[in-house]
């Protein structure tokens, strides 16, 4: 019995030890992990396909309809989308990061961008058609940065999607604002739809969000935001995300995951 109780003892200490030998998980991994639930939803799900393809298909809807009570004007008519979780699917690139337990650098997101290999989104190339067949000027304004942007132009190419040109795709070159380029391409045309997976892809004024999240601002702007811009989900990152932090994504990750805790309603 001594001997049993000897035995038990020492391989309990060595359990322990090895526990205790155990690398603790950083607050960047477990940033990290939360990110993977997000990305299975996004990359795997059934709702998030028919999420786009609803979302799309009310896109080609509004399009019809404006199309039909266009007002006699010399402005071309077009439809303004961004990219990312718009039009391409980088959900990949989350995955990447979650299997490494990493966070989103730029050197990583560029190395991405430069494999031009993001395919399209559900809906997206037949909204596109859609849009072109109508005659419709199609741009494509997306806050990557100007320097993947042969990369990125040949992704579009590849794709085969409509209107994949260098004078219709519009990069950041030093503000993510998009207003100026978005001024741009209304000094000629009349913009008809917008869309994309974040409101400042309709409008800038939803960038920097109060206590309410902006959800104050979507009741304000609600008729306007139901006639002229289509909302795609994208759970993995966004403004929403940058929200919870104070407009603010300097912040730690310890930080970040403190302020993800307490921004929560529990109703305990």
């Amino acid at each position: 019995m001594r001997l049993l109780l000897f035995i038990i003892s020492v391989l309990t200490i060595n359990a322990c030890q090895q526990i205790s030998k155990e690398k603790p998980i950083s607050a960047d991994e477990k940033l990290s992990m939360q990110l993977g639930n997000a990305t299975v939803w996004f990359q795997q799900s059934a709702e998030m396909e028919a999420s786009f393809l609803q979302a799309y298909d009310k896109g080609k809807m509004l399009l019809k309809i404006k199309m039909d009570t266009l007002s006699d004007s010399n402005l071309k008519p077009a439809v303004i989308l961004d990219l990312d979780e718009t039009v391409l699917d980088n959900s990949p690139y989350e995955a990447r990061l979650f299997l490494k337990g990493e966070n989103y650098s730029s050197e990583s997101w560029e190395k991405w961008c430069n494999e031009a290999q993001a395919d399209a989104l559900p809906g997206a190339v037949e909204f596109l058609n859609f849009a072109d067949s109508l005659g419709l000027k199609i741009f494509y304004v997306s806050n990557r940065k100007i320097g993947v942007f042969e990369p990125t132009l040949k992704n579009l190419q590849t794709l085969k999607l409509p209107q994949a040109e260098k004078d219709h795709l519009l990069l950041r070159t030093t503000k993510s604002d998009k207003t100026e380029r978005r001024e741009m391409v209304k000094a000629d045309h009349q913009i008809l739809l917008y869309v994309g997976d974040n409101l400042t892809d309709y409008s800038q004024v939803f960038a920097e969000r109060d206590s309410t999240l902006g959800k104050d601002l979507v009741k304000k702007h609600q008729k306007e935001l139901l006639q002229n811009f289509i909302m795609l989900p994208n759970p993995m990152y966004g403004e929403w995300e940058s929200a919870v932090y104070g407009n603010d994504f300097s912040k730690s990750a310890t930080e970040k995951l403190e302020l993800r805790k307490k921004i929560l309603e529990s109703k305990f």
